[in-house]
């Protein structure tokens, strides 16, 4: 059975850094993407980042590019999302996910798997 684990959220200054990851077991994610959403309290879920895990083309919502990095290790069936430059309206519960290669990236409801989540805090 496939599960995904995130680990690495927690209380971070605005300014600061935190690296997530995403453990993932039970398949291989070759002709896969994997990806980073997050859900403020209050708001919709949104598309953070994501990257194909044969050849490693990444993605981006507009509001965190240049600032976060999604990455995977195929040998550690592992993806990271390392976020510079934390804002506290980035303040939000964060979920890795994974899709077959061919849907939208954004499209939350194409997603197969999902992790449980991860709460990341940025204070002021």
């Amino acid at each position: 059975q496939v599960q995904l684990i995130e680990s690495g959220g927690g209380l971070v200054q605005a300014g600061g850094s935190l690296r997530l990851s995403c453990a993932a077991s039970g398949r291989t994610f070759n002709g896969y993407r994997v990806a980073w959403f997050r859900q403020a309290p209050g708001k919709e879920r949104e598309f953070v980042a994501s990257i194909t895990w044969t050849d490693g083309t990444t993605n981006y919502a507009g509001s965190v590019k240049g600032r976060f990095s999604i990455s995977r290790d195929k040998a550690k069936n592992t993806w990271y999302l390392q976020m510079n430059s934390l804002r506290t309206e980035e303040t939000a519960i964060y979920s890795c996910a994974a899709a077959i290669i061919g849907v939208h990236y954004s499209d939350y409801t194409r997603y197969d798997y999902w992790g449980q989540g991860t709460q990341v805090t940025v204070s002021s």
